[in-house]
This record gives structure tokens, sequence and C-alpha cells, in this order.
């Protein structure tokens, strides 16, 4: 994996894969390749690292051709090196681009080294082309050759495909991976993900799991899991080339944070009538579901897992409903007992996380009823397997780190706890509170990004820094997990985050000067425990930083720094304490000079195991 940019035109297409690469760049990547045809031969480029370094190579040594496949790659199999990028071609015939992972591939390669067939790569990927070229000497065409190919291949796949003996024509594929065809006007494109493509078109197709797409100039044929011809929508995107564009900001990180006032009021858009939550929101049949389940099981990776763990407090507290959470990639290899009432509730950004889409489909093999995701885009896989769903509503999100994504998740685990809760124990005045503090956190996290300065200079204690921890109690123990989590991704800063009473029990061992601990200080029910925990740290030399509501009294303590957060309700307070954590997050990584959006080892979208 990562990436995929492919097209066929009646131009050349190597600046249009190239612009594509730079546009799926915040995916992570190592590596990147193309390969054009061009009078029956096929022309190939790789170069380990950046896209611009591939770019350098095309500006001294160029190609061009009107039909190409592009690729940024991730190492699953094999190392980062020149040898290992996509694409892979066998004997000068075939190119293929390949996002996913084949289990089966050691078994293929055994298979096809006794027929002859060397290998240039340690990748999975290579068994593909190979496999491809050998139906093609026996089969009746290209498309064919790949239909038999696919059959073949355990795992998970984004594909595309070109033939010098065949021109005229690029094949894409999807199993488990995301990939969508651009349509424009006599040209198509594909690509793993629609922003690569908005620079040249706005419509879209999305294949489905088991397609495989014939592409030609003149005519594009889509062949179903059962081999029939199918039709499927063309798709008309809102986004715009700009709206992927950092704007003024250093980093797409950095705007993506200060996007989060304007993305919780479009989640929020449209989903009340006369300050009441509407079911239909979530789906057309979503108050018989509701009407009928008994509890909530949670399955999410990363970051969506920290606003799934704070989505059971509010289950529980508020609506009183018994809710359970599980990372993804643990449920689906353990043996769960499911009430076949319970509604399973998937988050991921993109709707493509394997181990989440994996997870509820285990679920539903396991009886469950009803599923619901919560996602950012529309079109997924995650979205398209759910009984219900509550789009996210944030935006396109570039950076690697999480940030508008985490708290439109949030906001939006809000409204099924109103829901969900009304026909449990939260009452009409409890509901009518929280739908007001919701409408409120907007104008309350603009309040808290005039903090900015502030912690930019906190950032500071951090530059030297190899270790910090993270305290918080209640469902600001997951909100200091998410802190803890933003810091190791971006600065690369080993962080840990437990909650506040569990110090005692081992953590405590760890303070001393050179281990900065940062705690989540809201004004609620937990905070005299909190204020004895904190105690422990500074006794102990400890550095604290506190965010802490602004309405309490400051400890005089040489130990302790605190930036003041404004007021906010304790239904919404882990939503606008998260902001602060990402800020400091960022700060700290511009500080030690590390890739903020892109950070090493790191996909945006996991679409593998």
């Amino acid at each position: 994996m990562c990436g995929i940019v492919g097209g066929i035109a009646q131009r050349n297409v190597v600046p249009i894969l190239l612009e594509g690469l730079k546009r799926l760049e915040y995916r992570g990547y190592d590596s990147a390749g193309l390969a054009v045809i061009n009078n029956q031969q096929i022309y190939r480029k790789r170069e380990l690292g950046k896209v611009k370094g591939l770019e350098a190579l095309l500006e001294s040594d160029p190609i061009s051709g009107p039909v190409g496949i592009a690729h940024t790659r991730w190492a699953t199999h094999g190392k980062p090196s020149t040898a290992n990028a996509h694409p892979h071609i066998c004997r000068h015939k075939v190119a293929v681009v390949h996002n996913g992972i084949i289990e089966n591939h050691e078994h293929l390669r055994e298979a096809q080294q006794q027929l002859g067939y060397e290998f240039t790569s340690e990748t999975d990927t290579e068994v593909i082309v190979h496999e491809i070229y050998h139906a093609m000497t026996s089969s009746d065409g290209f498309v064919n050759a790949v239909k038999q190919t696919v059959k073949k291949l355990d795992g998970a796949y984004a594909l595309g495909i070109v033939s010098a003996d065949h021109p005229d024509m690029l094949i894409a594929c999807r199993k488990g991976s995301p990939l969508v065809i651009g349509v424009g006007i006599g040209e198509y494109f594909i690509a793993s993900d629609v922003a690569a493509l908005l620079p040249v078109t706005q419509r879209f197709i999305f294949l489905e799991e088991g397609d495989i797409a014939a592409i030609t100039i003149n005519q594009l044929v889509i062949y179903d899991v059962h081999d029939k011809s199918v039709a499927r929508p063309i798709v008309e995107s809102q986004l715009t080339a700009d709206s992927v564009d950092k704007g003024e900001y250093r980093h797409y990180m950095l705007k993506e944070i200060y996007e989060q006032p304007f993305a919780i009021s479009q989640a929020l858009e449209g989903r009340f009538i006369n300050n009441r939550l509407q079911d239909s929101v979530f789906g057309h049949n979503a108050a018989e579901v509701f009407d009928n389940i008994k509890t909530i099981q949670i399955l999410a990776c990363g970051t969506s897992y920290h606003a799934g763990l704070v989505a059971r407090y509010w289950f529980e507290e508020l609506a009183h409903i018994p809710c359970n959470i599980e990372v993804a990639s643990e449920f689906r290899y353990r043996s769960p007992v499911l009430d076949p009432d319970t509604l399973i509730v998937t988050i991921s950004q993109s709707g493509e996380t394997a181990d989440t889409l994996a997870a509820l489909l285990e679920a539903k093999k396991l009886g469950a009823k009803y599923s619901l995701a919560i996602c950012n885009v529309p079109e997924s896989s995650l979205v398209r397997e759910s009984d219900l769903v509550l789009m996210t509503r944030a935006g396109p999100e570039i950076g690697v780190a999480s940030t508008k994504a985490f708290t439109t998740q949030l906001t939006a685990f809000m409204l099924l706890v109103i829901a969900i809760g009304r026909r449990f124990q939260l009452t009409e005045i409890a509901e009518q509170r929280i739908a007001s503090e919701l409408f409120s956190l907007p104008g309350k996290i603009e309040k808290v990004l005039q903090l900015d300065a502030e912690i930019k200079a906190l950032a500071e204690q951090f530059a030297e820094k190899q270790h910090a921890l993270f305290l918080g109690r209640g469902t600001h123990y997951p909100i200091a997990m998410e802190g803890a989590l933003k810091l190791k991704e971006i600065s690369y800063i080993h962080a840990e985050a437990y909650p506040a009473g569990e110090l005692k029990h081992g953590p405590l061992a760890l303070i001393d000067s050179d281990m900065p601990v940062v705690t989540v200080a809201p004004n609620n029910s937990l905070l005299e425990k909190l204020k004895s925990n904190m105690q422990e740290v500074s006794a102990r030399g400890g550095q604290l930083i506190v965010f802490m509501d602004e309405t309490l009294a400051a400890a005089n303590d040489e130990n302790v720094q605190i930036v003041k957060v404004p007021q906010v309700g304790n239904e919404i307070s882990p939503i606008v304490y998260t902001i602060p954590l990402q800020l400091l997050a960022y700060h700290v990584a511009v500080l030690k000079g590390t890739d903020v959006d892109q950070p090493r080892n790191l996909a945006k979208s996991v679409t593998v195991e």
C-alpha cells in the first residue's frame, strides 16, 4: 500500500500522475514510481523517498504516454528500496500497482519460480504481475487474464494494470482496498482517493467489492464479483482542488486544528428541528432500530478507539445503556459473545480501516442484527456495510495525525447518545442541556485556539525530552490517551497515558524532573481526586503541566505550570480539552523538526492488517 493513481487519455498523463501522487502524500509512503505505455512499450521510473525525487528524475530523463499508472509505497513486504517500489513489471509486457496484502504470495511465488519467472523484488505484489502475464499466454485477452488472476489471490487489493500489448486499455480491480474511477471528457482516471483526481475531475465512480473495470478512451465496462457487467452510479463530488490545500498555514495539521469550530458546526448542521435531534439523521429506519437495541458494542482502531472510549462513559452515565468497546483487531480474532439486540457501532475516518471493517463483518456472522457507522467518507466500504450511518462532515483531513476527524467523531457520538438515551434514562431536560452545550462548542473551541501562543511557549520544555506522561480521570482519561498518541505520532517522544488513580500502582516510579507530566483537569466531580494525584507527582519532583478550568484557583507550586482553559459544560468538556493537547503536540513536533504531516512509518488510512 499506499497510494494509487492511473489514467488513460488523449494527452500525456505523466503530469497528472505526478500531481495525483503529490495529493496522496499525506497517506505516508517510502518510495514512488510510475509507468506509462508509449508505442507499445512500457517506460518506468521509480525512486526511493519523496515524490519530488521522482519528479526530479523525470525532469532529467523524461518519459511520456497517454496510458499510465503510478504509486506511492508504504512498505509491508520488503524494505523500502527502489527495487521494491511500484510499479512492478513482468517481461516488459505487463505493469501493476497494488494496495493491500496478498496473503498467499509465498505459495504463488514458489509456483511461478518453478515456471521460470524471475523475481526482482521482495514484495507480495510481484506475484500479481507474473500471474497476469502467465494467464495472458493461455487465455483470451487482457481482461480475461486479469479475471483469472484475481481468483487466485487471497487477501486485499486495489490494482491498476496496463499492458504493452494492449496500449489502449487500463484495468482497475478492487477487493478490500478502496479504488475510484474519475470520469473526464474523453478520458478516465483511477485513484485510491478522490483527492488525487480533483484537479482533473469531480465526477467519480466508486468501485464495489470484487469489481473489475476495463477502461478505454471510449468505453468503461465494470464486471462485478459474479462476472456480470454492471453499471455503477457517477457521483458528483462537492470537494474542489483548493479544499485540500494548506492555504496560509505551515502544515495541514495546524490548518485542520483551526478548522475544528467550522467542522463541528457542520457536524451539527441540519440535525435538529426546534432544538430536538431527529432520529432520521441516522437513517430512515433508525427509530425502529433504536427502539429494539439493548446494548452497544463499539469497534474501532487508533484515534477512533479513543473516541469510542469517551462514548462508553457517555452511554453508561447519560443514557444508562450497557456499552462495551474493543480494539477492532482484537475483536475479530477472539470468540466474542454478542446479544443479537446489540447495536454494533464502528468508527473510522476513512471508512476503509481493514480491521474495523473485518470486525463489523465478524459481528454480523455472530448474529448482531444492527450496525451503525460513524465515518467521514460517504462512499466508503464501512458505510456501505452498515445499516445506519452518521457522517461526521469533517471535510478532507490530510495530516496523518487526526485532529478534526476526532472531535467531529466525539460530536457525532454525543448525537447518538442523545438519540438512544432518550429511549432509556436520558431526560428531556438533560437532552436540551446537552444540545445547548453542543451548539456552544464552536465558540468554546475558538476561545481555546487563542491559547496557541501560550502553548507554543510551553512546548519548548519538551524539545530535549525523550518521555512524557499524560494523566486524566473519567471521560478525560481517553483524552489523555489521545494527547499521548498525538505527541508520539508526530514528535517521536515516547508518551504514555494513565488514569490518574493508577499512578501509585506503578507509573509513579517513572516520575522525575526529566519526565513532564501533562494533566487534564476540568472542573468536575473527579477534580479533588485528581488534585491528590497531582500532589503525588509534585512531591516527587515531577514537572506538572496542567490544563485547568479557568474558574479554578491555580496551585502555588514551582513544579506546576497552569494553562487556563475556558469554562465548559461537563458533557462536552472532553471535546474542548482535546484542542490544547493537539496544539501542544504540534508545536513540540515543529521544534523537534519532524515531518508533522507525514510522520515516519505511518499511513493515514490503514487498509491492511
